[in-house]
């Protein structure tokens, strides 16, 4: 048992150097061309998106008065840090008093929380969250530079001091908007085969991959049976 522990970490160990070596060969062209894509993309997708911004922030405050329109919550961005990403609230006010309750009927694998019918979803966050409308507020994560359009999803701090030495890969580079398991599945995707697309994207990232993943981002916005 032991060597097989000692084999795997060793497995891990060899991956992340040879992640950390393509990072470091990255194209600095690659790098600015994603950078500008990401300020004009935002900056344009927030003018034009203003007014579903305002139409779901009165539903929002309509359903549930004591709440505020938007959730902000710690995520960790490329490591070693951390900021503030933006949602429009889709959940009780108190959800995250009533997580501990819910921990034990946890549909997902690994250190993610996922419930298909969390009772802390409000009438409105089920529509904003079938049409992922509630990420939308990450266009400012991504202006200011926390985040990228393309790239792993950011994780909650209390789920990364759970990730083993493979998983911890997963923030090599900066987090996304959206990435290959948004647009593959979502919530029917275990958690380890997440990570491994994760890594995949982080191994091959390019400029038509960011464009593509983008393009099928877009039929997300018309409903997406998997999102929750």
């Amino acid at each position: 048992m032991e060597k097989n522990i000692s084999r795997n970490e060793n497995k891990d160990f060899t991956e992340g150097i040879e992640i950390s070596k393509i990072l470091e060969r990255e194209s600095k062209l690659y790098l600015f061309i994603k950078r500008s894509i990401d300020i004009i993309c935002s900056l344009a997708g927030i003018i034009v998106l203003s007014p579903v911004f305002l139409i779901v922030a009165v539903l929002i405050k309509i359903e549930d008065p004591k709440g505020s329109i938007f959730f902000c919550q710690e995520r960790n961005g490329q490591h070693p840090n951390t900021f503030k990403m933006y949602k429009f609230r889709s959940m009780v006010h108190n959800a995250e008093e009533l997580l501990k309750d819910l921990q034990h009927k946890n549909e997902q694998t690994g250190p993610a929380f996922k419930m298909a019918d969390d009772p802390r979803i409000t009438k409105v966050g089920k529509f904003i969250r079938k049409t992922s409308l509630d990420e939308l507020p990450q266009l400012f994560n991504i202006l200011k530079g926390d985040m990228s359009l393309v790239g792993p999803r950011p994780p909650i701090p209390r789920e990364v001091r759970e990730y083993n030495s493979y998983q911890m890969q997963r923030l090599l580079v900066k987090p996304g908007l959206t990435c290959i398991w948004q647009v593959s599945g979502r919530n029917n995707i275990g958690f380890d085969e997440w990570v491994d697309m994760d890594l995949e994207y982080i191994k091959t990232r390019n400029l038509l991959l960011d464009i593509k993943l983008i393009l099928k981002t877009v039929k997300v916005l018309f409903g997406d049976s998997n999102a929750s």
